[in-house]
């Protein structure tokens, strides 16, 4: 009841009051226009009633720019007359351009102009503050509205989007930036003459109670009703999601981020890892215990007769000689425990592989005897095809472009470069500069307009001397000049000229664009009164206009300067400052200039910008100031830096292999303990092999040369990978298989009736095999390595397997002819190095070396001790164990900063692209050909305004902006669709869109507004603003050629001239883009992620218009997509290039060791586990996955063959009756020549390439090179041993069954059964003591 009377008195109040200051007012202060002003038409005084309006023309623009106000052709009375209707449409033209795309935002806007200026009640909110000219002309008037109202309309307009500058339409309105704008404010800055546009002073008041002037006149806020966003105006449909928030659908939730899996709150990957490895050690253990108490008797329990017998064998120990009772105990053994075959036990495989194993010794025998009787021919013959090939080398295409060097011409991202370069031209080439201040911590002070009297601080980039040096700077960069083809090439001959024709202004991204490059700009000041204070407006103040609009044309300062740059672009500043704090570009630490050259699709045509790039390159190394740092790169500077990182590794390339060469030379030679004590050293010269070594390293060379040659004529181009990597990988593989070739025959006997020639044929026939062996499975596992789509890995695994081939070749004819000569000249006894001085002939005695009896006498037998094993087998077991937990961490990707020697001037760049940078690259969403723009279907996919629907492009990809830290996407999509649109449905005058009346061509809005000259578009009619089929194609070229400007800011020259490719003689679209940008990228993690989310974008949109029976699609394009495409795939084309490496040495182990499935197991196994080996590796040292470490994991399958086969086959052919006698047999005879030849020739080149300048070289050379050899050495030489002594390959009973029943005498057959060992070998089981030695 209380509540009640307070109403009914309140109102009665109101009403009192109105009755009270109505007396003498009349319905309008103006009517009609009698004062032309700086900024547009004042209107004239006048306080009388509303005049009717007859004028058609007037009433058609009352109706459609205030159509509450329009009562009929004969009722409708207003304030204002024809003319001021005219002015409102010619106004209206710059808002209806930008915010019509939202009708309820637009027509909520009108309302303010409406009920100001024709409101047949207008008095009732609005008040002459002010008159002029005798009280003839209204100077200043005051506007009071409701808060509804105001916030209303605010709400409705705050989120329209401006499609060609990627902002908000209220950074135009407001006079700041739209994050800063609000009711107050934005009706403060249209109030003010000072914007440009307002030709009188408007006072807002927004209450919700009657304002009361000084004069005593009462003012009832005005209150329209306002249509929220989310709702349609009339027939006009509500505002898209990318226009109004309350539009949109719920946005998905960003998905948490992956959780590595945990069992126990231990990661996954180590809790499984952890327990398959204990129930491994456990069963193991178990094993080896029961093989050491039940087998072997660890603990001495004897039967009585076991017990006389061995009291026996202690009797004749004491009364005997223990050397005869070794020899004794030793043939027994081999007789006894050797077992009796049958022919009948021996199954088809055995037979198969006995055949196998004869056919290969009796082929390579043959062929070795040939070569040894015939090497002057074999040498010539061979020289003559290897040179024929290194021939093909002038021939050879080096690739140096990445595109070309890291992605597949098959690839999703290289098809995609490919059609978007060959639709719109490729990407721009880029100069770019970061600016920074040494100690950049003072800041310049700036006073803000009254009535405030504080000041705004800015950065030290923004002080004045400051930014006349930078201009300096960027106006000598315009004007260098280069000579290419005895032409003089300036920057506007190679610039990128978005207005072009009528603006030859270069594209440069710089923050001085805001003053168009003029020092006078700069220094311009202006003093204007606002509330009756003259204040300063200077160059910041500029500044922070263009800083919140940065695509107007005229800014309100009253210094009537242009935003736009030189080339008619606005300059956004989030592109060119860096290092500030949220939107706050005034603390920006960071300034960046981009200079935007144009790119060719045929690379021939860059040779001028590229010949003004080294000047330019050169301008920078030389530029110097105190006041400023630099960080500077150009498009050419990262393949400069690369090539010249390349020549400086020559050094260093050289000099490791130079060391491998001297080893290889030195110790290829015979040397034993005399010349160690000084004596004998003529002999020394005879015995050494310095000759032979460096023979052997030609040949490799020169099988590296025929492999390059081979595929110059197949004109395969090579990389720079070729020459660092596959020289390393032949001679690792060729000098294995030179060692075993020539140690063999060092260790070998002749017998007195066997000649020189028949010798080698016999070595080569017994060592042939395992040559072949290696050399076959590394070549057909690179040739399968060569089906990936990597073109670095591709192209080095193939002319990796082709140089391994021909080096075999060449090593099985020529070296061995070279060997036999050698041979020759040692027996003699001619000096190495000068086979014209002959020492007295004397007969040679063979000398096993140092390094063999090392390991067969001492390391061998230390390896394989019964309680040495387990130990080998935990210890190798565990790290596998320890390196598989890691493979998961492992990085995928290359940090660009590895690519770049470390003296290089672009590794600045880069981190100041990380530290300051705020936005990261441009991406590009590519409709293909074939979409129907000129249907309201078509066009409903694509656009993003109004009646446009949420899974448009557009909408998808703003709601994806939405979730910029998510989906990498930093803003909406610039939509010459929705751009178009609004172009066409412009209104004001003159309108954008318009033909000139004597010939029909488009006529732009620079031309004066003049209907004898031009005409507006006659469209034949627009739904929700969208033009119907017959306006599309039309008009869709003239809106493409439009410049923008004051009048047209719709202009989609500069914006889309070329994202639009107009087909059948610009009848028809094409392909289009639809562009925005990524947010920050700085690791290859960020780009790998952005990558992904813009491909599922795509992917999306296109599953939405395939639904619809649409068959092309929509791709996203950035600059960075071709390289880091591979990272998506990285571990599946990881697994699979290993797999078929892997599968591959399975197979051809299994063929050429005579069909032995374990032996090939064997081999797998252990190549197995060197690779999860380095990978674990290549987690603790933080060396990424990716194509250069792929090509290293590749190339380690290959090294890891010369470390297993060998042996594996030794072990394979032997007779001896346990697996660890056999073990010990083959680690004695091949060991030492994997140690010498393999491991101890790469350590020393190896280590060189610690003190590369190269980063490169020092990450995924020298670490992964030592990875190989360390661990391949290791497993090869201690695992791989171990590992056949307790499950290697049982007996072949078919060559036990030959040799059991072949007639020759005793000691023959003991010396087949003991597989070419000495009688030092069959009679020593122990290490013999020092004597002996």
């Amino acid at each position: 009841m209380m509540k009640t009377t307070m109403d009914v008195a309140w109102i009665i109040l109101l009403a009192t009051l109105s009755l009270q200051v109505g007396v003498g007012r009349s319905d309008c202060i103006w009517y009609d226009e009698c004062k032309d002003s700086s900024t547009g038409k004042q209107n004239c005084a006048y306080n009388g009633t509303a005049k009717p309006l007859t004028d058609p023309k007037a009433l058609q623009r009352l109706k459609h720019y205030c159509p509450g106000l329009y009562k009929g052709p004969d009722d409708t009375k207003t304030c204002c007359s024809p003319n001021q209707m005219y002015t409102i449409e010619k106004n209206m033209g710059l808002p209806e351009q930008l915010l019509r795309r939202c009708p309820s935002c637009y027509y909520n806007f009108l309302e303010i102009y409406c009920f100001l200026t024709c409101n047949p009640m207008m008095s009732d909110s609005v008040s002459v503050k002010q008159y002029s000219d005798n009280y003839t002309v209204v100077e200043s008037v005051n506007y009071v509205m409701s808060k509804d109202f105001a916030f209303g309309m605010y709400n409705s307009c705050k989120n329209v989007e401006m499609p060609s500058a990627n902002e908000l339409a209220l950074n135009m309105f407001c006079g700041r930036t739209a994050d800063k704008c609000t009711p107050y404010n934005w009706l403060q800055y249209m109030g003010e003459t000072s914007n440009g546009h307002t030709p009188f002073e408007i006072d807002f008041y927004i209450q919700d109670v009657p304002w009361v002037s000084p004069t005593n006149i009462s003012s009832v806020p005005m209150n329209s009703t306002i249509t929220p966003c989310h709702k349609k105006y009339g027939n006009e449909s509500a505002c898209s999601c990318q226009d109004c928030e309350a539009s949109c659908a719920p946005i998905p939730p960003i998905p948490p981020p992956a959780v590595e899996p945990k069992i126990l709150g231990i990661d996954a990957w180590y809790f499984i890892t952890a327990c398959c490895y204990l129930v491994f050690f456990i069963i193991f253990g178990i094993s080896v215990m029961w093989h050491n108490i039940m087998t072997r008797n660890a603990f001495g329990i004897y039967t009585a007769e076991e017990q006389a017998h061995s009291v026996e064998e202690d009797v004749y120990r004491v009364n005997g000689d223990s050397h005869a009772r070794r020899k004794k105990k030793k043939i027994m053994k081999r007789s006894d425990q050797l077992p009796a075959v049958q022919k009948e036990d021996i199954n088809c495989l055995e037979k198969m592989g006995e055949k196998m194993e004869s056919f290969l010794q009796r082929s390579f025998q043959r062929w070795g005897t040939f070569c040894a009787r015939h090497p002057i021919v074999v040498l010539i013959v061979g020289v003559i095809l290897g040179g024929a090939l290194c021939a093909g080398i002038p021939l050879l295409k080096v690739t140096t472009n990445p595109v070309e060097l890291w992605s597949s011409k098959t690839s999703t991202a290289r098809t995609q470069k490919e059609y978007f370069d060959s639709h719109f031209g490729p990407f721009y080439r880029t100069e770019q500069l970061i600016i920074t201040r040494p100690n950049n911590n003072s800041y310049v002070n700036h006073k803000l307009p009254p009535p405030s009297i504080a000041y705004t601080n800015y950065s030290n980039l923004f002080d004045n001397a400051f930014l006349h040096q930078l201009l300096d700077l960027q106006l000598q960069i315009s004007n260098i000049t280069a000579t290419y083809e005895n032409r003089t090439i300036r920057l506007e001959d190679i610039c990128f000229q978005p207005l072009s024709p009528d603006n030859k202004g270069c594209t440069i991204q710089s923050p001085l664009e805001y003053w168009q490059e003029s020092h006078e700009n700069l220094d311009a000041v202006v003093w204007e009164t606002i509330y009756h204070f003259n204040i300063k407006a200077n160059y910041l103040d500029h500044a922070e206009y263009c800083i919140s609009a940065p695509a107007t044309t005229w800014d309100t300062t009253g210094l009537n300067q242009s935003c736009l740059s030189v080339s008619g672009q606005p300059v956004f500043p989030w592109v060119v400052m860096g290092g500030f704090d949220d939107n706050d570009y005034k603390s920006a630490t960071a300034f960046v200039i981009t200079f935007v050259v144009n790119n060719h699709h045929d690379e021939s045509l860059n040779g001028p910008a590229e010949a003004w790039e080294k000047e330019f390159i050169s301008f920078m190394k030389n530029f110097s100031s105190p006041n400023m740092t630099i960080a500077f790169t150009s498009e050419r500077s990262i393949e400069d830096e690369i090539n010249r990182e390349s020549n400086s590794d020559i050094l260093t390339i050289l000099i490791s292999y130079l060391i491998m060469f001297g080893y290889i030379s030195l110790t290829l030679g015979q040397l034993n303990y005399c010349y160690c004590l000084g004596e004998r050293m003529d002999r020394l010269l005879v015995d050494s092999k310095i000759l032979l070594g460096l023979a052997g390293v030609l040949i490799v060379l020169l099988s590296v040369g025929a492999s390059i040659g081979f595929f110059s004529y197949c004109s395969v181009p090579a990389t720079l990978i070729i020459a660092e990597v596959v020289p390393f990988l032949a001679l690792a593989v060729g000098v294995d298989n030179i060692f075993i070739l020539v140690q063999s025959y060092q260790r070998d006997v002749r017998p007195p009736s066997e000649s020189l020639e028949d010798q080698i044929g016999r070595i080569v026939g017994r060592v042939g095999p395992s040559m072949l062996l290696s050399s076959l499975t590394e070549t057909v596992a690179f040739f399968l390595g060569a089906l990936t789509d990597m073109p670095a890995v591709q192209v080095f695994s193939m002319y990796a397997g082709m140089a391994v081939f021909i080096d075999f070749l060449l090593q099985i004819t020529c070296f061995v002819g070279l060997m036999t000569l050698d041979a020759r000249r040692q027996e003699s006894n001619r000096y190495d190095m000068c086979c014209c001085v002959q020492l007295p002939v004397e007969k040679s005695e063979k000398s096993e070396g140092w390094l063999f009896r090392v390991v067969k006498y001492y390391y061998s037998h230390f390896l394989l001790k019964e309680w040495v094993r387990p130990i080998v087998v935990v210890i190798f077991t565990g790290w596998m164990a320890v390196s598989f937990a890691f493979i998961h961490k492992i990085d995928v990707g290359l940090d660009q900063k590895l690519s770049m020697p470390d003296d290089s001037y672009v590794l600045d760049y880069f981190t100041n692209l990380s530290e300051y940078l705020h936005v990261g690259p441009p991406v590009y969403f590519v409709v293909e050909e074939g979409q129907d723009y000129v249907t309201m279907e078509g066009q409903n996919e694509i656009c993003g305004g109004n009646g446009c629907p949420q899974d448009s492009l557009a909408g998808q990809v703003y709601t994806a902006s939405l979730r910029a830290n998510y989906s990498r996407i930093a803003q909406p999509v610039s939509s010459w669709v929705d751009d178009y649109f609004s172009w066409l449905n412009s209104g004001g005058h003159p309108q954008c869109c318009r033909s000139y009346n004597n010939n029909g061509s488009f006529c732009p809005s620079t031309v004066p507004d003049n209907t004898s000259l031009c005409k507006p578009c006659q469209l034949h009619g627009a739904i929700n603003g969208h033009p119907v089929k017959e306006d599309f194609m039309k008009y869709l070229p003239w809106f493409l050629s439009d410049n923008p400007g004051t009048v047209c800011a719709k202009g989609g020259h500069a914006a889309y001239g070329s994202a639009v490719d107009l087909i059948h003689n610009k009848t028809g679209v094409g392909a289009t883009y639809f562009m925005t940008y990524h947010t920050i990228l700085k690791t290859s993690t960020d780009y790998i992620e952005a990558l992904k989310h813009a491909n599922s974008i795509s992917q999306n949109i296109t599953g939405l218009m395939k639904s619809k029976g649409k068959q092309y699609k929509v791709f996203p394009y950035s600059i960075f997509y071709v390289f880091y495409e591979q990272y998506l795939t990285m571990w599946k084309a990881t697994i699979l290039n290993l797999s078929l490496c892997v599968i591959a040495i399975f197979i051809v182990t299994f063929l050429l060791l005579g069909f032995d499935i374990f032996s090939a197991l064997m081999i797998v196994i252990t190549i197995l586990m060197i690779i999860i080996d380095m990978l674990g590796f290549m987690y603790l040292w933080d060396i990424s996955l990716n194509a250069l470490s792929l090509v290293n994991l590749v190339m380690a399958i290959g090294i890891s063959v010369e470390f297993c086969a060998h042996i594996t086959r030794a072990f394979a052919v032997s007779l001896l009756p346990t697996r660890v006698e056999r073990a010990r047999d083959a680690l004695a005879h091949m060991g030492s020549s994997v140690l010498s030849g393999i491991t101890l020739t790469k350590l020393g080149g190896i280590i060189v390439m610690a003190f590369s300048k190269s980063q490169l070289f020092q990450v995924f050379y020298f670490r992964m090179y030592l990875g190989m050899v360390v661990f391949g050495a290791s497993h090869g030489l201690i695992f791989l041993p171990v590992l056949l002594s307790y499950i290697g390959p049982p007996l072949n009973k078919a060559k036990l069954y030959r040799q059991q029943n072949a007639k020759k005498s005793s000691d023959h057959i003991q010396e087949q059964d003991t597989a070419g060992l000495t009688d030092n070998d069959e009679l020593n089981d122990e290490p013999p003591d020092y004597q002996s030695l």
